[in-house]
């Protein structure tokens, strides 16, 4: 009791609430409706043949079929209306190799979908640690959705022949005495196949439900983000803006301010030369007019 509870505490309940694990719950459910509706069926179909000779009729011949539909083994005893021993007669075809391929793939559907819901729960760090888990996961679900087109497909192919073999009006053709115009065959009771069809039904539906899964498993893997960083832009600089006011121009005009020194005019100390009489200032040379005092 104590280790179920302590998988209970640790177990990340939450995903089947998301379409990651809402997802694998509607897989195992309708895994179980594909494959069991039809491994588990059996029909059956009665005839009658009404011979001239009534003492010779046969009113009540029952035809048992079932799961895998080697309908080539299943036979019955019809009246020949010529008297003697009833003849044996076997319906025709074998169609166990698409019935069979579409309940293995129903119960291995069944198993991964356990699996994957046991590893979402109770590991799911791992799971999604490295992306090595979703991108077997992803692996998996391509291929048992291409299994359940293939053997949707064969199975529906298959159980349309399994109608036509078991047909009573066909079947009937088989016996010699119905023939005879004398003689009188009839249907009493045709197979009920509507299990079979939802069989077919649920196996197209695993597939849609397999196909619609590949993306919610897809963004698992890490192969989105891998693709979409394929097309992010280069890490160049973008050139600066010719606009007023922005840095780009606050910086040319710091670069012009330096060099031009905004016009500020270097008012030096005049110097004079005792000599010349010059006066010299901010590095403008002036020469001052000079004046002769005559005594």
């Amino acid at each position: 009791m104590d280790v179920v509870n302590q998988l209970v505490a640790t177990g990340h309940f939450t995903i089947i609430k998301q379409p990651l694990g809402f997802m694998k719950v509607l897989q195992w459910i309708f895994a179980i409706f594909a494959f069991s509706t039809c491994g588990s069926y059996s029909g059956m179909f009665k005839m009658s043949v009404e011979c001239k000779n009534r003492s010779e009729s046969d009113l009540s011949i029952e035809v048992e079929f079932d799961y895998p539909f080697r309908l080539h083994q299943v036979y019955f005893d019809a009246p020949t209306c010529k008297g003697g021993t009833p003849e044996r007669l076997f319906l025709t075809g074998d169609y166990s190799s698409s019935a069979e391929f579409f309940v293995t793939i129903g119960v291995f559907s069944f198993l991964y979908s356990m699996v994957a819901l046991s590893v979402y729960v109770f590991i799911l760090e791992k799971y999604r640690e490295g992306c090595k888990g979703a991108q077997i996961d992803f692996a998996v679900t391509c291929v048992f959705t291409f299994f359940w087109l293939v053997a949707s497909s064969a199975w529906a192919k298959g159980l349309s022949d399994v109608k036509a073999a078991t047909d009573p009006d066909k079947v009937m053709l088989l016996i010699e005495a119905c023939d005879e115009p004398e003689n009188r065959c009839r249907e009493i009771h045709e197979p009920v196949v509507s299990g079979l069809n939802t069989s077919v039904a649920f196996g197209f539906l695993n597939l849609v439900l397999w196909g619609g899964n590949l993306w919610f498993v897809f963004k698992e893997t890490g192969w989105l983000a891998a693709f979409g960083g394929t097309y992010a832009p280069s890490q160049e600089k973008a050139p600066a803006p010719e606009t007023f006011g922005q840095d780009g121009y606050a910086q040319q005009g710091d670069a012009y301010a330096g060099t031009q020194g905004g016009y500020q005019p270097d008012y030096g100390q005049g110097s004079y030369t005792e000599g010349g009489g010059d006066y010299q200032q901010g590095g403008y040379e002036q020469q001052p007019t000079s004046y002769s005092n005559q005594m």
